[in-house]
């Protein structure tokens, strides 16, 4: 690669369109055909769907009741959708809290998940997110085991692309983050 990886002064959705650009053209150097992109309501896996045409999509979507008890953050008509259109929909625990997020609510104190989370966001939000979507999809059996380019955000949106080598959970430090394609650089 003769180019330096991009950053964004600042985080966001408004880098979607350009973070996919580059994620694309990187794939396509790279000739990576697997893609993972989170996706809480559908959007950017769209954007994704436009973008990256003939590749594998892998949308990840936050667990049933992450935001409100038992209510999916993506509706279902838009994850038929993305499925009849040929994306696969993961909908999954987050890899890198769980239930240790619950255990630190109620009786406090540190776990491991939630250090290599919070060690992942000194790279900002969006790192952290394309880790842990890898590792999700890699458990829910919609990856080949070849490396990825894993999109993530902050908030809504991404603005942070990498080159993954994907794991399972239960191999975690086998993940290799390969190359930063773009991030933000102010978070």
């Amino acid at each position: 690669m003769d180019k330096f990886f991009t950053y964004f002064e600042a985080p966001g959705r408004d880098n979607t369109a350009q973070t996919l650009e580059l994620a694309y053209d990187r794939a396509r150097e790279l000739e990576i055909d697997e893609v993972v992109v989170a996706s809480s309501t559908g959007h950017t896996a769209y954007k994704a769907m436009e973008m990256f045409k003939g590749v594998r999509i892998v949308a990840v979507t936050y667990h049933c009741g992450f935001k409100e008890p038992f209510t999916k953050s993506m509706k279902e008509e838009v994850r038929k959708d993305l499925e009849e259109e040929g994306v696969r929909v993961i909908e999954a625990t987050h890899a890198l809290s769980g239930v240790e997020r619950g255990i630190a609510k109620k009786h406090g104190g540190s776990y491991p998940a939630l250090i290599m989370a919070d060690t992942l966001r000194m790279l900002g939000q969006g790192t952290k997110v394309g880790v842990e979507i890898t590792i999700m999809a890699a458990d829910g059996g919609a990856l080949s085991g070849s490396d990825v380019i894993a999109i993530g955000g902050t908030g809504r949106g991404a603005d942070t692309a990498l080159v993954v080598k994907p794991a399972h959970q239960t191999n975690v430090f086998d993940l290799r983050v390969r190359e930063i394609i773009c991030k933000p650089r102010n978070f």
